[in-house]
């Protein structure tokens, strides 16, 4: 029941009831390469980092067929290396802590539960990766990440669909570049060898095998300019 992070992201979802894009693994034509040109941005090309004060990471699962089953990952960081003209050139990085799951209102022992041998086996895999492989761009302001994300010392290639939200090159009051997205995704439990609880074939009676990734991240980069 996990995961990833990534970002811009990653960066990193949009609106948690969209369905989400095919990944490459499921066949699906990518959109031609060059056809997309990005939007104009004002945030310069360079090194970002995120900020962990505007960062959230989400997933869901199905219970049963009655809910989704949300909780969050609390301590995770990302770098990402910006190239606005060329967003093919960005690329991310990002960590997540397995031991920082939260959850809402879980019964008692619950939470020690999911990061347990069973589950994410957090004590040994203290550490979720992504590392982004292809970026492409789908539409002006939105693109799909492609990378390697490793869990539970397993590592399969995972596909985000981001959101460009907006950037500044810096602010009076927060004078570094600043640059925000969301992000979402899917991924199967089973691929990284967590499969206990998924339903048996034609029924709901369990913990889905599909875990929905849903992120929002702001990052700060290059210092703004000073004008002379």
């Amino acid at each position: 029941m996990t995961k990833l992070l990534p970002i811009a992201l990653l960066a990193l979802a949009l609106a948690a009831c969209a369905q989400p894009a095919p990944s490459a693994r499921d066949g699906a034509p990518a959109p031609a390469a060059g056809n997309v040109q990005p939007v104009a941005t004002e945030a310069p090309a360079g090194s970002y980092k995120l900020d962990p004060a505007h960062a959230s990471l989400l997933f869901r699962v199905d219970h049963i067929g009655f809910s989704k089953y949300t909780g969050r990952f609390t301590d995770f960081d990302a770098r990402l290396d910006l190239d606005p003209a060329d967003p093919s050139r960005t690329s991310l990085t990002a960590t997540i802590d397995p031991r920082s799951l939260t959850l809402d209102n879980p019964p008692a022992g619950f939470e020690a539960e999911i990061r347990g041998v069973n589950w994410l086996d957090a004590g040994r895999h203290p550490e979720m990766t992504f590392r982004s492989t292809a970026v492409q761009l789908t539409a002006p302001n939105a693109a799909r990440v492609t990378g390697d994300f490793t869990m539970h010392g397993q590592t399969r290639p995972v596909t985000l669909d981001v959101t460009y939200n907006g950037a500044y090159a810096g602010h009076p009051l927060d004078p570094n570049a600043r640059i925000g997205f969301s992000a979402k995704g899917t991924l199967k439990r089973s691929d990284f060898g967590i499969s206990v609880g998924i339903p048996a074939p034609g029924t709901k009676m369990g913990v889905s095998d599909d875990v929905e990734i849903i992120l929002e991240a702001e990052f700060t980069g290059p210092p703004l300019a000073t004008k002379k």
